[in-house]
């Protein structure tokens, strides 16, 4: 696994990683668990994707919108943890907000799921969880956690 190299066929680069916006920590380490706190669709500290899902934001943006989250847990990982100590990603819960009648979460998660195996490789299959919630803060249409088993030192 090369999650480097396999960013860059896929023409991507890691963000910078987005800092708190409250009393917690981007990552936090119990044994040898990682978990990461809850990321939105933020790059260099522009939000992107706000709004419901099917009304304000399409499927397709959505998908987009997930993967620019997982973007930002991988840039997490990689700046607190180091992809060379990932054991695998064990699980990611998905949130999002959406208008009445929408129904594609499954396609928007693949956002992040996609993304994950194709970096991640083998490492990358996990297990997942959806959620549809009334409101995110600051209006993001999605929200990703993820937790990781990691090696201990």
């Amino acid at each position: 696994m090369n999650p480097i190299r396999n960013l860059e066929k896929l023409n991507l680069k890691l963000p910078d990683v987005s800092v708190p916006g409250g009393s917690y920590v981007s990552v936090n380490i119990r044994e040898n668990i990682a978990y990461i706190a809850i990321q939105f669709p933020i790059l260099n500290e522009e939000y992107f994707y706000q709004g419901r899902l099917g009304n304000e934001v399409s499927t397709e943006q959505g998908y987009k919108a997930m993967k620019l989250c997982a973007m930002n847990v991988l840039a997490q990982v990689q700046n607190k943890i180091g992809f060379d100590k990932i054991v695998g990603l064990n699980h990611i819960d998905i949130y999002f907000q959406s208008g009445t009648n929408w129904d594609d979460s499954p396609i928007v998660a693949n956002g992040a799921s996609d993304l994950f195996v194709k970096v991640l490789e083998k490492k990358g299959k996990h297990s997942r969880a959806i959620f549809g919630v009334e409101k995110l803060p600051r209006n993001f249409s999605v929200g990703l956690t993820a937790t990781f088993t990691i090696i201990k030192e």
